[in-house]
């Protein structure tokens, strides 16, 4: 039977060897092109440990009023880039395989919640979610702040503080904080409270007695 020989270092390699060089290559190359699971990723947030140190730092005091508040005092979402919105760049950054029109627009893709563990593949069953709530950042100083310094805080992409999750868990959530809700996944409430606390200390915002009493027991079992 006729063979293929290839050489290496000079001696004939086998027809088997060959095939079976060729297969690998293959299958490397298939590993090298396969999807990437879908896996939100806002920025990395403060490790454990320093989440805790930033949150003794942290001025602890009732929440203000709300009087006065409005969603339109936190201007978002604003133009990031070209046609796209904040909104739009948080889906294209949490999302796997996301495909935009020319309006920048998700038309497809796939988003996986860390909130409550369910993969979507429409833009629509997804909202972003605010780390720290608008509300909550409104009584807790940013009532103080400029126009110009809550528009930045509605749309920090440069802050653990954004993040594309189902839209009913986000709406559940509402303006909450930790000692009134947490992720329905327990397995995220570490990184939840290391966000929290990053955003919190990043803005310095205060936190009530009761939010920095379980903050400090998430933080202690991580």
């Amino acid at each position: 039977m006729s063979g293929i020989y290839a050489r290496q270092g000079g001696r004939p390699v086998g027809r088997i060897a060959v095939i079976a060089a060729s297969a690998a290559l293959v299958s490397a190359t298939a590993l090298l092109v396969a999807p990437t699971p879908a896996q939100a990723s806002p920025p990395t947030p403060i490790a454990a440990s320093t989440a805790r140190t930033y949150l003794g730092q942290l001025t602890v005091r009732a929440e203000g009023s709300t009087s006065g508040y409005s969603r339109d005092l936190f201007p978002h979402w604003i133009t990031q880039s070209g046609a796209c919105d904040t909104r739009e760049t948080v889906l294209k950054r949490d999302g796997t395989n996301v495909v935009t029109n020319s309006s920048c627009s998700a038309t497809s893709g796939r988003w996986y919640s860390e909130y409550d563990g369910a993969t979507w593949t429409l833009a629509s069953d997804v909202d972003i979610d605010h780390m720290v709530p608008l509300a909550e950042a409104w009584t807790s100083g940013a009532s103080g702040w400029s126009t110009s310094q809550r528009q930045s805080f509605a749309n920090d992409l440069g802050n653990p503080q954004l993040i594309a999750v189902t839209d009913n868990v986000n709406q559940s959530k509402s303006d909450r904080d930790p000692a009134e809700w947490m992720p329905p996944r327990t397995a995220y409430h570490c990184m939840y409270a290391r966000m929290w606390v990053d955003v919190k200390h990043a803005y310095n915002l205060s936190v009530d007695s009761a939010e920095k009493s379980k903050l400090q027991s998430v933080l202690n079992g991580c």
